[in-house]
């Protein structure tokens, strides 16, 4: 599977960067719920580890301080956590369909998508 693994914690500073640009790690601090802030030399350490992983980088300094930016796109970690979810079931996709329509998560929406998608890719190789 590419891409590197991330965290609960990870996926939450790269929504705020996705989110919002660019950031700094006190802006990531900030963008968490008071009752559920981590510490900032917590968000600080993970920043750093984020960068080893290849999914943030520095954007620029300012000042005495570093805005920091996604170096993945949002749709690239989302790929990899569905990856990971199908991995646990085998690679076998029904048994997460039919949880989601047990829970009411599957829309008649997210059906017609799904075979908007599915059409076109059996076009995609047709051709």
């Amino acid at each position: 599977m590419p891409g590197p693994k991330l965290s609960k914690l990870e996926m939450q500073i790269m929504e705020t960067l996705w989110t919002r640009g660019e950031a700094s790690i006190r802006e990531m601090v900030e963008a968490f719920p008071v009752k559920k802030r981590p510490g900032y030399t917590t968000i600080q350490t993970m920043v750093y580890r984020l960068i080893a992983k290849k999914v943030v980088r520095r954007a620029r300094k300012v000042a005495n301080f570093y805005m920091f930016a996604a170096a993945i796109s949002r749709d690239a970690a989302q790929r990899r956590l569905v990856d990971e979810l199908l991995a646990i079931f085998g690679g076998e996709s029904r048994p997460v369909v039919a949880h989601l329509i047990d829970a009411g998560k599957l829309s008649l929406d997210d059906v017609e998508f799904a075979e908007r998608t599915l059409k076109g890719l059996k076009e995609e190789k047709e051709a």
